[in-house]
């Protein structure tokens, strides 16, 4: 069996590769120009590899509603009126208050999650994935006025989740349902 032993060449190389990385992702905004110049390598492969975005400033309910989707595709919302971002907002039979902190509970046990706003008609949470660190924003309604649920799950950076916004909200529902 050989073994491969990495030379002063190669490692050099790489901290020269990884150098420009961070000039250039400094440069870009992906990584602070501050930290560029005093953070250590396992932090700055970390922040590579991190897209969270900005924390949208349109969150929240305003006059009963959420912020509408965006036209990307990355987005779902119980409120929105096209078929693409339209999802179903959750229905409970418990009274609204044992069905909202059931959801709250839901979402405090669930990895990756991170409850943000906990109100008693409105929760927000962040969902960061595992392997890039991108994070979507979701938000849930008490509408106590349609007995309803709603929710709005939104990606904050790229075009496309791949489906993983309306998944999540349906896995959210699954276990509510239990």
């Amino acid at each position: 069996m050989k073994k491969s032993v990495l030379s002063i060449g190669q490692i050099s190389g790489f901290s020269i590769l990884l150098t420009a990385i961070i000039f250039v992702s400094s440069l870009l905004g992906l990584v602070p120009s501050a930290l560029a110049n005093t953070t250590s390598v396992s932090p700055i492969i970390a922040s590579i590899f991190s897209f969270s975005g900005n924390r949208p400033t349109n969150l929240g309910i305003k006059q009963e509603k959420f912020a509408p989707c965006p036209t990307s595709p990355n987005c779902v919302s119980s409120q929105s009126l096209d078929a693409q971002h339209q999802i179903e907002p959750f229905t409970y039979q418990d009274t609204a208050k044992k069905a909202f902190e059931k959801l709250k509970t839901i979402l405090e046990n669930t990895e990756n999650a991170k409850v943000i706003t906990a109100e008693t008609n409105y929760i927000y949470a962040e969902f960061t994935s595992d392997l890039m660190g991108f994070v979507d924003d979701v938000e849930f309604y008490l509408d106590e006025k349609e007995d309803l649920i709603q929710v709005r799950s939104a990606s904050r950076l790229g075009e496309s989740d791949l489906g993983v916004n309306r998944k999540r909200i349906e896995d959210i529902r699954a276990k509510f349902q239990l």
